[in-house]
């Protein structure tokens, strides 16, 4: 039976590529796949096979912008308070993006209300952090797709989310979560009322976003947190969720001649528009014998590489990956599962929201090393990568868990999933 299937993506690159895979995957199973994503996306959704019904979260700018500009120009602004502790950042980053992300939800919802009567759904998936109500009240099977750290699904026996605490030292756990509830206590109350005016259900205490009737969330088993926190019935893990969209990549002429390893650089489409730490990295990486390949981001033409570097604003991710030896990433959750799906170590250079608690637990797990963002050494940048690059043990061992990882097919797991809600 054919269903027609609503995605609604966060307007970020990390949640949009993930219901791209899966959607794409229910579409080649003909599937009627429409995506409510951010106008900003318009014609690259539909380039790719789907439908487009989307929707504004603000005002319409008279300029045409680039895919997920709000969020680019947002992390460019606030790039000074990443250099703060995450508990500073709960009220200078964190709480800021929940604001603005709840002033895109009521500016949509009646949007999102005319969306769903012209398409009329079997099935209505959301990739976000914070409920739209309209997704909720429309009557259809809601399924909820977390592509951040699942550390949101919060337990008592975890470290709390967005903190980048160790799992084994909960010396500062209650003080962050404290500092959370000072913080947004306010603002959850008010958006709680409102959802509530909407005809959804009340929100669970200090969070955001409803759990759904299925529930996916996308983070290897070797990296999990089940064996602190289990998770319901409802609640199914993808260890993996790695798009089939990308285009093809030839290694370029200028590394492929060159000695020494080949690393991937990333920060995100987000991170790298952070240029003074682009810049900081590359001058360090510029110095070893190794090869990168860089992802440049939106600002690109302010980025100079140095000579063992090839880049570009966009480079298909996913297949560069396999390969590289390293990857070093923002520790976004994209990129960190995509690096382990094809077993790579990882350097991590947190900014902001999850990618602490992802660059913490691949630190503490030994999968890679997280490293002060702002504040590394040459030397530690430089020792990291030559310990990582160096160690056959390790490196042995990531390939064989990419290997499962890829063999549980976390994509086709999703569609099945989805498949059945629908039915």
């Amino acid at each position: 039976m054919s269903l027609t299937i609503l995605f609604m993506p966060e307007s970020a690159y990390g949640p949009t590529n993930n219901c791209i895979g899966i959607g794409d995957i229910l579409r080649r199973r003909g599937h009627r796949v429409v995506f409510a994503a951010e106008s900003s996306w318009k014609g690259k959704l539909e380039a790719l096979g789907f439908e487009e019904d989307l929707v504004d979260l603000a005002p319409p700018s008279e300029e045409e912008q680039d895919a997920g500009q709000f969020w680019k120009d947002f992390i460019r602004d606030t790039a000074p308070e990443y250099r703060k502790s995450t508990q500073v950042q709960l009220e200078t980053v964190t709480k800021p993006i929940w604001d603005a992300l709840i002033d895109g939800v009521k500016y949509c919802e009646p949007q999102l209300k005319a969306i769903i009567e012209r398409v009329r759904p079997d099935v209505i998936v959301e990739d976000n952090v914070i409920t739209f109500p309209a997704l909720l009240t429309a009557g259809k099977p809601f399924v909820r797709i977390v592509s951040c750290n699942p550390l949101e699904v919060r337990g008592e026996d975890v470290a709390p989310v967005f903190s980048g605490l160790p799992a084994d030292d909960r010396s500062e756990w209650d003080a962050f979560r404290g500092e959370y509830d000072r913080t947004h206590r306010e603002i959850w109350t008010a958006f709680n009322e409102w959802v509530v005016a909407q005809g959804a259900e009340p929100l669970p205490d200090l969070d955001f976003i409803h759990e759904g009737d299925l529930n996916l969330y996308v983070f290897p088993e070797i990296t999990d947190y089940t064996d602190a926190r289990p998770l319901p019935a409802s609640w199914h893990r993808l260890d993996s969720s790695v798009r089939e969209t990308d285009g093809g990549f030839e290694l370029p002429a200028s590394l492929a001649g060159k000695d020494g390893a080949l690393v991937y650089f990333s920060l995100g489409s987000l991170g790298s528009a952070d240029v003074s730490l682009m810049r900081r990295v590359i001058e360090v990486l510029g110095t070893t014998p190794h090869r990168f390949i860089v992802s440049m981001g939106p600002l690109h033409e302010e980025i100079e590489l140095a000579d063992n570097m090839w880049g570009a604003e966009f480079v298909p991710q996913t297949k560069i990956i396999p390969l590289v030896d390293l990857v070093i990433t923002h520790g976004g959750n994209n990129t960190t599962t995509e690096a382990l799906h094809f077993g790579k170590p990882m350097i991590l250079l947190p900014l902001f929201w999850d990618q602490y608690d992802n660059a913490q637990r691949v630190h503490e797990l030994g999968y890679g090393v997280r490293l002060s963002t702002y504040e590394f050494t040459d030397s530690e940048l430089t020792g990291a990568l030559e310990r990582l690059l160096g160690d056959t043990g390790l490196r042995e061992r990531l390939a064989a868990a990419g290997e499962e990882i890829r063999r549980r097919d976390g994509l086709r797991k999703a569609a099945d999933l989805i498949e059945k809600a629908g039915a």
